[in-house]
């Protein structure tokens, strides 16, 4: 039987080798749906899409002594990759809707973590360990360094995403224009029927509409999307006990401005 990283790797060779002269429709890019009851409202038609990137990380937790306490989100870390070549549209390494919105699921369960982990073991690509075993050290990113998938082209480093300490989500984008994001949560919905629940089980992460803080800290971002999200539900409390715990996960990040 094809372990889970077999299958995906295999899945995208099958997307990746179409047949000579079967391009992928040109397409301007749509936000994903959810296809559920409720949707992220759209970007304001004054906003233009700046950026896809996917991040790979980990959603970090913290439980009370209480088992039956409910986790408590305490932030994300996450190094940044710019998928925005690989969208529909007609180009030569783009790909179809369906393998462009499978990235997330191959990422998670064949790329190892690209943090530094306190345990070194559980970075390692679909590691099933207790969430306490997933925390960073207090220099959690690695050097930049480009994003290899078999039969892809390179998913091409282009920032990292962390929260500050006042809490706030923050995203540091590489590249022209040098972007970041300094934004507040401004919407939240169900995530789709079949997400992806990552190697821990534990489900994915809601899917959000982020906005500018109005602090005067961003650059070039005013809305940033949270979609096509696996994995990153915390544990129970019960599971995990008291203190910190952290879940891998990935999403595709939207960026307008």
């Amino acid at each position: 039987m094809l372990s889970t990283k077999s299958f995906l790797l295999a899945a995208l060779a099958a997307v990746a080798s179409a047949a000579p002269g079967c391009k992928p429709p040109k397409a301007t890019p749509t936000l994903p749906l959810t296809g559920g009851a409720s949707e992220l409202p759209a970007a304001p038609s004054n906003l233009v899409l700046k950026k896809i990137i996917l991040g790979h990380g980990i959603q970090n937790y913290s439980c009370a002594a209480d088992p039956t306490a409910t986790p408590v989100a305490k932030g994300a870390l996450a190094a940044l990759y710019d998928i925005t070549p690989l969208y529909p549209n007609g180009k030569p390494q783009s790909l179809s809707i369906d393998g462009f919105n499978a990235l997330t699921s191959t990422v998670l369960w064949t790329q190892d973590l690209p943090l530094n982990l306190g345990n070194p073991a559980a970075a390692v690509a679909g590691a099933v360990l207790s969430s306490t075993q997933y925390g960073a050290t207090t220099s959690p990113f690695k050097a930049p360094k480009d994003l290899t998938i078999p039969n892809l082209a390179p998913l091409k480093y282009a920032g990292r995403h962390y929260f500050d300490s006042t809490g706030t989500p923050n995203f540091d984008l590489t590249g022209p224009g040098n972007l970041k994001a300094h934004v507040v949560k401004k919407d939240g919905v169900a995530v789709p029927a079949g997400a992806d629940k990552g190697p821990l089980n534990t489900g994915a992460v809601q899917w959000l509409l982020l906005g500018d803080s109005d602090l005067g800290i961003s650059n070039g971002v005013k809305l940033v999307y949270r979609v096509v999200t696996a994995g990153g539900v915390a544990e129970s409390c019960s599971t995990t006990g008291e203190g910190l715990s952290s879940v891998p996960y990935t999403a595709q990040y939207w960026f307008y401005g």
